[in-house]
């Protein structure tokens, strides 16, 4: 693990979003930047970081942990469900085939939590019993697991929006997807949370719920997107879990929590991140980068735009 100092030092050096239109038209991006070449997905993801829609703060080394763990992901479920990962020629760069997504996004839940508008515990509170579509036994407490992972869709929103949610029912009776290709989904989705539950009770934390983007390469559901990343995943430390109060956070829920606690909410301009709380954060990203893969994280250099470029033979 780095030390607090190393993580410090490398603060300043963190990839804040440099131009790479050069390697082809931008298609997508928020704190990752796809990019189009000759009919292949680049994926350049920085070091920033999406809480609270359109906030961005420099976390050091985080782009490196999204890319190396979800191609270490990749690899452990491929017998599950195939990836669109061509190869990754440098740690912040992702060559993948070019697919066409689902206009779904699927997110597997094991516990009832959140506080957005959308997620379980929310509407759970609010008297709903059947969120998604779903039936929810009474008397269920806030992050209590649930009886089974269950699945709740939603729509993939346009940039510095919110997903919304969307039931079975809608979403053959929209005809977003057939039925058979619905049921793939929804097994591929229910199996890679059980892989990932597993491998994290393992690493001494909890898979409390994800998100999985798919897509079709060659009319083949392909997962297109990171997987079981602090960005992408709720992980909970174990042994805090069930001891009072909230569990300890090893995700992108803790960066949540920090702009609340400066009262900020999303709107205007965001309040200023210390370098220290910075090292923090990344520590605890790379934490869960070696918990999860068993190896050590070595940091490689940002690149510059030119030498992602060279690397890519563009």
């Amino acid at each position: 693990m780095l030390t607090h100092e190393e993580l410090l030092a490398a603060v300043p050096h963190c990839l804040a979003g440099t131009n790479f239109t050069h390697l082809g038209r931008k298609y997508e991006g928020k704190v990752r930047d796809v990019y189009l070449q000759e009919g292949q997905r680049v994926l350049i993801t920085t070091d920033r970081v999406s809480a609270f829609d359109r906030v961005l703060g420099l976390i050091p080394y985080k782009g490196q942990v999204l890319n190396q763990l979800s191609l270490w992901w990749f690899e452990q479920t491929a017998d599950i469900v195939p990836h669109h990962v061509i190869s990754s020629p440098d740690p912040n760069v992702v060559i993948g085939r070019e697919a066409i997504p689902l206009p779904i996004e699927v997110v597997v839940r094991g516990y009832i939590t959140g506080v957005t508008t959308t997620s379980l515990w929310y509407l759970y509170e609010q008297g709903e019993r059947r969120p998604y579509g779903l039936s929810l036994p009474d008397g269920l407490h806030k992050n209590d697991a649930l009886p089974q992972p269950i699945i709740t869709p939603t729509t993939k929103a346009q940039q510095g929006q919110h997903d919304a949610p969307i039931t079975r029912e809608e979403i053959l009776a929209q005809g977003l997807l057939t039925a058979e290709l619905w049921v793939e989904v929804e097994r591929v989705a229910l199996a890679l949370f059980g892989r990932g539950q597993t491998v994290a009770q393992e690493a001494g934390l909890i898979l409390v719920d994800t998100k999985y983007e798919m897509g079709l390469v060659d009319g083949r559901l392909t997962l297109i997107d990171e997987i079981h990343t602090p960005d992408s995943s709720r992980y909970w430390v174990a042994e805090t879990y069930g001891k009072g109060g909230e569990p300890e956070n090893f995700d992108k829920e803790f960066l949540r929590k920090w702009y609340a606690a400066q009262g900020y909410r999303g709107e205007g301009e965001p309040p200023m991140m210390p370098a220290e709380f910075r090292a923090e954060v990344a520590g605890r990203y790379i934490a869960a980068y070696e918990r999860l893969t068993g190896r050590p994280f070595v940091p490689a250099e940002q690149p510059a735009a030119e030498r992602i470029g060279r690397n890519l033979g563009l």
